[in-house]
């Protein structure tokens, strides 16, 4: 029988593999650092022999010092090379003591880590770790949700079983544990029972295994858990989750609350306590061609432009933001406040054709459903004739066909949503229904984070993606309702004033000029503010509320550390 052995197997790993990781490759440059100095080291010493021995009046070659440099920083002795003064042999103590340093103790322990290092994963919490996230997979949705979590300053841990995937993470400066996710051993080591929240965003099957061995450990940390199948949210109740996310009904009613098209009025999207976030449409309206400072919306009926988006760009609102046909705004007011607008632009721009959903997957038909809901009109164009089921308002054929898309009304219609789940398909679709009505409202759905700004390029004016409404609704969960995803990339947050703020007023604040969020309300005494006046002073207990993108979001957390 032969045995296959690989080549290096008796070293923890192969060098180009081990200077891959981040911890390896500092601790390699730590290593050649210090051989550059001993270097620069051993020349110096070398010119300072040539010259006390010249001092002695002996006479030696470079070579010579540079041999005895050697000879007596490695230990081996002085041999036939001897200075005759006590400055000599001073010199000669001077070069032994920074040999025993350099090769005794600093290369060894360099070396040592350069190649141990890498072989190190922690396999429990310390004692007494509290109020901690666990997350239990390392995935699209949890990677947006740690940088949340670091965002805040919330501790966490990351559990991951496999051994190479952990250090990658560690060295990529995450908080891991090494361990099984079915083993109740595991969450006793990382204090499930006095965590703050688990989070398990994996395949049903494996979220289930995890509450099962997290329960083992307590009956009260709670547990939330995505699923991907329609009939998994009551298993995994069952097996002790407090919360399960079904992403594809989550994701298909987000969407149809991004249908604006069609009419001008304001179109609720969420809330964070008294303040509802809307958005409208400015086509045809006689608001078109305005600046905001001319249209004095909140003298009209209190609420406010926040933002505004540009063919699919968001912008803080100014004074001096001219609004265009393509305008969308984002207002933000009470509940009356946005009932009054849409009094006033109800009139405006009214369109009875109906929204097309491109895709009849679980995404489009809750869409559908969704819309139903509000009495929009739509059409499911959906390929595979299983999904289709005996309703009018189902078209069979391929999207991807022109024909297929005009004999729908794409021409006509006032908004189309793209709910396939794969990316490549999403982005053609995009630029094809771009191109059939240069003026339609186009909602698309992503799969990666990386897509999200191809399909802003291809004009799309909305995007959602599962990973950051899952991120977004298992943090929420965690701060009971503190962040409103107004889109992919932009976010209604709500914070504790930090203490910089403090005693000013909201003018004499920098938040827009240094991070780019603007202010939208402030909770002080249990009063909300709903657009407070730039006079209002911030007092120190007050909570604020504000919107912005995700990196004046993390911006301004990183800025104004409480």
């Amino acid at each position: 029988m032969k045995l296959h052995l690989k080549p290096f197997s008796f070293l923890p790993e192969r060098p180009v593999q081990l200077l891959q990781r981040r911890t390896s490759r500092r601790n390699a440059q730590l290593l050649l650092s210090l051989l550059l100095g001993m270097t620069f080291i051993v020349v110096v010493f070398t010119a300072l022999f040539q010259f006390v021995m010249v001092w002695e009046g002996q006479e030696y070659s470079y070579i010579s010092g540079l041999y005895w440099t050697l000879s007596t920083m490695t230990l081996l002795g002085f041999g036939d090379i001897v200075f005759a003064s006590d400055l000599g042999k001073i010199f000669s103590l001077i070069v032994l003591f920074t040999g025993i340093t350099f090769l005794l103790v600093m290369l060894p322990f360099s070396f040592v880590q350069l190649f141990q290092s890498s072989a190190r994963a922690p396999k429990e919490l310390a004692k007494g770790t509290k109020d901690h996230i666990i997350i239990t997979h390392m995935g699209t949705i949890t990677s947006i949700l740690l940088r949340k979590l670091q965002n805040y300053n919330l501790p966490y841990v990351l559990i991951e079983p496999d051994l190479t995937k952990a250090l990658d993470y560690l060295d990529h400066g995450y908080k891991v544990v090494l361990g099984e996710l079915d083993d109740p051993a595991t969450f006793k080591k990382v204090n499930a029972g006095h965590a703050a929240l688990i989070a398990a965003t994996s395949s049903d099957a494996i979220n289930t295994s995890i509450t099962y061995a997290a329960r083992s450990i307590s009956d009260s940390v709670p547990i939330i858990s995505t699923a991907q199948n329609k009939g998994a949210a009551n298993i995994l109740k069952i097996a002790g989750c407090n919360q399960v996310l079904a992403l594809d009904d989550i994701l298909g009613n987000s969407l149809a609350r991004r249908v604006i098209g069609g009419d001008a009025m304001a179109h609720i999207i969420g809330q964070i306590d008294n303040i509802f976030i809307a958005e409208a449409t400015a086509m045809g309206t006689p608001i078109i061609g305005k600046a905001l400072s001319e249209i004095r919306l909140p003298d009209m009926v209190g609420a406010t432009v926040v933002g505004v988006w540009q063919k699919g760009h968001f912008e803080n609102a100014r004074p001096t933001t001219v609004i265009t046909q393509h305008t969308a705004l984002v207002i933000a007011g009470s509940k009356e406040q946005i009932e009054l607008y849409n009094e006033m632009f109800c009139i405006y721009n009214a369109v009875s054709k109906p929204v097309l959903i491109l895709g009849g997957g679980n995404v489009g038909v809750t869409m559908g459903k969704a819309l139903a809901k509000r009495d929009v009109d739509f059409k499911i164009i959906e390929k595979s004739l299983v999904r289709i089921p005996r309703k009018e308002n189902y078209i069979h054929g391929n999207a991807m066909n022109t024909d297929v898309l005009v004999s729908a009304g794409i021409k006509e219609a006032p908004a189309v949503a793209i709910t396939t789940h794969d990316d490549h398909t999403n982005l053609y679709l995009t630029t094809l229904c771009r191109h059939l009505n240069p003026d339609i409202q186009i909602i698309a759905r992503a799969t990666k984070e990386r897509t999200i700004q191809l399909l802003h390029k291809a004009e799309c004016d909305f995007v959602m993606s599962y990973a950051s409404i899952g991120a977004t609704s298992i943090f929420n969960y965690l701060q009971s309702g503190n962040i409103l995803m107004v889109t992919e990339g932009v976010d209604v947050f709500k914070v504790k004033l930090p203490r910089l703020l403090s005693g000013k007023k909201i003018s004499e604040t920098t938040i827009r000029q240094e991070c780019g969020c603007s202010i939208i309300g402030v909770s002080s005494n249990g009063q909300m503010e709903v657009n407070p006046p730039s006079s209002l002073e911030l007092l120190s207990e007050s909570d604020i509320i504000l919107i912005g993108t995700v990196e004046s979001e993390a911006k301004f957390l990183t800025t104004y550390k409480s």
